[in-house]
């Protein structure tokens, strides 16, 4: 059985027998996990040992775990800072602010790699522009560049501990204040103007190798009337133009900016055929019902070979990640980077 095309969500801490029927569907590749999965780290890791399990090759299992005040799993894990404090530490001595990207983003994976998840929803590539209302200071920074510099140090940081990494949101959500989770957001700037502003950590990390990443529900006019998740001019654009031959996975397909194109059973098809490798459906069951339903088998060998080469290696026994010296330089890190919360405030 290959990976198939839906990452879904399960509700509690164990799987019932239902959950663990459903996760054996063919259409379905991979778990996101939320807060009410988490209990310990010994829970969670028995979780992720559950849900691998159940078929081979074995769900992918991921998670929305950046920092600040999207961290997941919270309970004896490190309290990671947002982006923005990285930012603004590397406003003060660059060559420190690069470094402590590395450190959080070995932090951030390694502890994740060690209760068993994949990879994590990160990091975010947007520009911190202070008019998103749901970015905010989950962006690094303003500027292009700094942002570029310090991503690619963060993805880094992953990728040592084991972990690949997804940018977001593309092309770019700094610049309209609609949360999409709630509205539809429409950015009215031309494609000219987003390729020399919000495109450019794309691009450039692109040239470096991301792995993988996450369109926006943003409906850019001037390109598409359709959001970039279901925009086939966005998603070929990223193939063709910037090269780009990692994953591609849909933001939460049952988030209110994706209602711009019908039901469950419309935007699947939609978000696949303009390019999307793996859709995220959360926080409705009834309508992963009724796409297993309609949806009975997926074939996209392409799409599928990209999902696998993110799977997770190596892993630390939780207790033996907390002495090694590269976990205890990160718990310093994190001190200095914490200062600077409030001067990052949104």
């Amino acid at each position: 059985m290959v990976l198939g095309a839906l990452m879904i969500d399960v509700e509690g801490q164990t799987l019932s027998a239902e959950e663990q029927l459903r996760l054996q569907h063919p259409l379905v590749g991979g778990v996101i996990l939320f807060s009410r999965n988490y209990a310990s780290p010994a829970q969670m890791t028995a979780l992720t040992a559950e849900i691998r399990a159940l078929r081979k090759p074995s769900l992918l299992i991921a998670v929305d775990h950046e920092g600040g005040k999207v961290q997941r799993f919270r309970q004896e894990f490190s309290p990671l800072p947002p982006a923005a404090c990285i930012g603004a530490l590397y406003d003060q001595n660059p060559q420190q602010g690069i470094k402590a990207a590395q450190q959080i983003g070995w932090l951030l994976a390694a502890e994740l790699r060690a209760v068993g998840v994949d990879l994590s929803f990160a990091p975010v590539l947007d520009l911190r522009k202070g008019i998103s209302s749901v970015i905010q200071d989950r962006a690094f920074h303003a500027d292009p560049q700094v942002v570029t510099l310090l991503a690619a140090a963060f993805i880094q940081g992953m990728q040592s501990a084991g972990m690949q990494a997804v940018g977001k949101h593309y092309p770019g959500h700094g610049s309209v204040a609609a949360d999409s989770h709630l509205a539809v957001p429409i950015d009215w700037r031309s494609l000219d103007v987003i390729v020399q502003e919000d495109l450019i950590p794309f691009s450039q990390l692109i040239k470096q190798g991301l792995p993988a990443l996450m369109p926006a529900h943003v409906i850019y006019p001037q390109i598409d009337k359709y959001p970039a998740v279901f925009s086939k001019i966005w998603l070929t654009f990223l193939r063709q133009q910037l090269r780009f031959t990692g994953a591609i996975f849909s933001d939460d397909l049952n988030m209110a900016a994706a209602g711009t194109v019908g039901d469950m059973c419309e935007r699947v098809p939609k978000a696949i055929g303009a390019g999307c490798d793996m859709l995220l459906i959360c926080n409705n069951s009834d309508a992963v019902g009724q796409v297993l339903e309609t949806f009975c088998s997926y074939e996209a060998p392409q799409a599928q070979a990209r999902v696998e080469k993110l799977r997770g290696t190596g892993t630390w026994a939780w207790q033996k990640l907390h002495t090694a010296q590269a976990w205890q330089e990160a718990q310093q890190q994190l001190e200095q980077l914490q200062a600077l919360t409030p001067s990052i405030a949104a």
